[in-house]
């Protein structure tokens, strides 16, 4: 259901979040960085799960340049592309972080030539959801431990375009389409929020999964553009707005009381590619059962997960 709220919520809208331990995978730069500052910013507890510890680093001090007072960030490697770095990560999180009230699923990859992760999936798959699958399974009990907890995983509009679950070539073996391959992963992380909302829900879970996306952002994602649409960079102050701007639909899906579990949310301009956060809809596809426990039951074989619900 499509909310009528007509209030233009901003991170102004944003409740206290003191007392809250916030994860956030790809923090140190565009959408995640922005979600970070800002959740720094209303007294969380903020830990950047970064894979470049320099950069984030970097990140680290912008924030705390940037908040008053003594915010409280820390830094956590996480190398989605890599199961044994996700493994180590969650390990780390779960020893220094017995309550975990958000994870956001934030970092992800777009449009890069043809490539495989550590573990032989397909960079954009194994990265965008199968890494975020698996640390989310990892640290769940964490979660579900927190009433109030929120898993917020970050989607695209991309999931609409040219995507599909190819499950007779997830890893993109035959006819390798940069496009094709990040529309699946953008779809797969809709899937799995969906499903994950639904077992949350039978087992009467404290914690619930919520989805989100940018819209048209200015981010280090649009670096891989293809050749074919680097004339539409030109148009970029038309057609994209600012990170910070980006970070709402997010920071929406995180924090605000009235959010319920299975929703999504972008801008609330044209096409949702621009505006404040609104409650949107995703596509039909996206919204398919059959796909979404078919996509699941792959996910635990791949990543040899198992999620305790």
């Amino acid at each position: 259901m499509v909310s009528n709220d007509n209030h233009t919520w901003s991170a102004a809208d944003i409740p206290d979040q003191s007392g809250r331990t916030v994860i956030i995978t790809g923090a140190n730069t565009g959408l995640g960085f922005h979600t970070a500052a800002a959740l720094a910013a209303r007294g969380a507890q903020v830990v950047l799960a970064v894979r470049n510890l320099e950069k984030g680093n970097a990140a680290l001090a912008r924030i705390n340049a940037a908040v008053p007072g003594k915010p409280d960030v820390t830094l956590q490697e996480l190398d989605l592309s890599s199961l044994d770095s996700v493994r180590r990560a969650a390990d780390a999180l779960r020893s220094n972080y017995p309550r975990i009230d958000l994870l956001i699923n934030n970092a992800g990859v777009m449009w890069t030539p043809k490539a495989l992760t550590a573990d032989g999936f397909e960079l954009q798959f194994g990265t965008n959801h199968l890494g975020h699958f698996a640390l989310t399974g990892l640290l769940l009990d964490h979660l579900t431990a927190v009433r109030g907890s929120r898993v917020v995983t970050v989607s695209s509009l991309g999931h609409r375009l040219r995507a599909a679950i190819h499950f007779d070539d997830l890893q993109w073996e035959r006819n390798y389409s940069r496009i094709g391959a990040y529309g699946q992963s953008k779809l797969a992380n809709l899937l799995f929020t969906y499903e994950l909302q639904r077992r949350l829900q039978a087992a009467a879970a404290p914690t619930i999964a919520v989805a989100a996306h940018p819209g048209g952002s200015s981010t280090e994602l649009a670096r891989n553009i293809p050749r074919l649409l680097r004339p539409l960079n030109a148009l970029g102050p038309l057609l994209f707005q600012s990170a910070e701007m980006g970070a709402l639909p997010t920071l929406r899906a995180a924090t605000d009381p009235s959010v319920q579990g299975g929703q999504y949310y972008g801008p609330d301009g044209f096409g949702e590619q621009r505006g404040h956060p609104k409650l949107v809809q995703s596509s039909a596809q996206s919204h398919d059962q059959d796909l979404q426990q078919r996509l699941w039951a792959v996910s635990e074989e791949l990543t040899g997960v198992r999620f305790g619900i």
